[in-house]
């Protein structure tokens, strides 16, 4: 079928076949469907979603517009987690080395920044000489010989998902159900795991503003994937504030290595990164329950092996081997750092300090540290740090800017300072639990 017929049936609120989902998915991986019409389906499906058969329809012809990956070699379990996004949430870079420290393998195939959001790889990128595209073959000895290996997609791991990811970046598409779902659980069953557990951002800050738009997509998600054969859960989690105090590439990398280190933890941090990790390690039955998971999370962080396999994984994949020793020397930091002062009719917030968190993340992207186009370059080293949390005293400052350039740090103070505002009751960082239900 035309694929202008695809779009006009979907644009009419019909329901699509498999096959008529199937043969849109192999024009898009072969070419022969263009950029516009990418984007005239997205805006289709935006508006009239999908039903969850079509949904997994969509999906497995992501999956399988390239290489499925087989595991079945290794001697432990093959699991994964997915954030949907937020601001500040570096949890991947913490979480992948713990995990393997557990006993579990990790084949981390992540995205970059999406929208206000920030992305696993572009944090990555800020690594002189780390690949965030190897090869299978690199890929998989990473992923053997030391437990964890984050990466993005090569060409041949969901390449139809590849090219929408970035269409609905610079088209207003993103928030879509069933686009979303298809896009990050593409890139998972690509990955031949044998478990998923979905981080859900709930919040300002998040693409799901609401408790019910979020918990939507938590249940397509985990829907979806175990109807297409992947064993699957997902938390609810809050993303009404930065996850860590840090927005940006290299300073949440910095961020990270600091956590991992343990020179410093954000504690709204831990506390998602050890959930999502005893989630992760009860899936791929290492742990009895959350407790004990809990449990082995902290002695994996307190025993320094995570730092140490996070590590061997950066040099494993290019990076230097004294990473987690020297980062300082090896992330670039910008010629321009001032302190935000907090506007004065703020200092009645002191214990109960809130941002527009979606603002923060916008900020960065005026700073250059994201993308309004795909082509867009990065500027790694630009970033905010220092973020205040929710007991700010009310006189320190609510944040620091590190800018490459006086206008660009002009206007990303001006939308921090537009979005600070008084909290209200202090949400719990993990909401809920959603599991499947046939």
């Amino acid at each position: 079928m035309l694929p202008q017929e695809i779009i006009r049936r979907k644009r009419d609120q019909q329901s699509l076949s498999s096959e008529e989902i199937s043969d849109f998915i192999a024009g898009v991986t072969d070419g022969s469907v263009s950029e516009g019409q990418v984007a005239a389906f997205a805006m289709a499906v935006f508006f009239n979603s999908m039903r969850a058969d079509e949904t997994v329809a969509l999906t497995l012809a992501m999956r399988d517009s390239g290489d499925v990956l087989d595991w079945s070699l290794l001697d432990g379990p093959v699991v994964d987690k997915h954030s949907t996004g937020g601001v500040g949430d570096n949890v991947s870079l913490m979480l992948a080395p713990a995990i393997a420290a557990c006993g579990a393998y990790v084949p981390m195939i992540s995205g970059r920044g999406l929208g206000h959001t920030g992305g696993t790889l572009d944090k990555f990128d800020s690594i002189p000489g780390y690949k965030t595209q190897p090869d299978n073959e690199l890929f998989a000895r990473v992923v053997k010989q030391t437990g964890c290996a984050v990466i993005g997609q090569t060409a041949n791991l969901a390449p139809a998902d590849k090219r929408i990811y970035s269409i609905r970046d610079v088209t207003s598409t993103v928030e879509s159900v069933p686009l979303i779902t298809a896009s990050i659980l593409s890139k998972k069953l690509a990955a031949g795991l044998d478990g998923l557990v979905l981080d859900v951002k709930v919040g300002s800050g998040a693409f799901m503003d609401s408790i019910t738009k979020a918990r939507e997509l938590a249940q397509s998600l985990v829907r979806v994937a175990n109807d297409a054969g992947m064993k699957t859960t997902a938390l609810l989690t809050d993303m009404d504030h930065p996850l860590a105090s840090a927005a940006g590439n290299a300073v949440e990398m910095q961020n990270a290595v600091d956590f991992l280190n343990g020179s410093h933890i954000d504690r709204t941090l831990w506390d998602v990164t050890v959930a999502l990790g005893a989630e992760m390690l009860v899936s791929g039955g290492i742990a009895n329950d959350s407790d004990d998971g809990k449990a082995r999370m902290e002695e994996a962080f307190s025993s320094g092996r995570a730092s140490e396999i996070f590590g061997i994984m950066i040099h494993d994949l290019g990076g230097p081997s004294d990473f987690m020793d020297k980062a300082e020397k090896y992330l670039e930091t910008p010629p321009i750092i001032i302190d935000v002062l907090a506007p004065s009719q703020s200092a009645s917030f002191a214990n109960n300090l809130a941002f527009d968190t979606r603002q923060i993340g916008l900020a960065v992207i005026e700073l250059g540290g994201g993308r309004t186009r795909p082509q867009d370059p990065v500027d790694h080293a630009v970033g905010i740090t220092n973020i205040a949390g929710r007991d700010w005293n009310g006189s320190d400052p609510i944040c620091r800017i590190l800018a490459r350039d006086e206008a660009s740090c002009q206007r990303a103070k001006s939308r921090i300072l537009a979005s600070v505002r008084k909290g209200g009751s202090i949400q719990e960082p993990v909401i809920e639990r959603v599991e499947y239900s046939s």
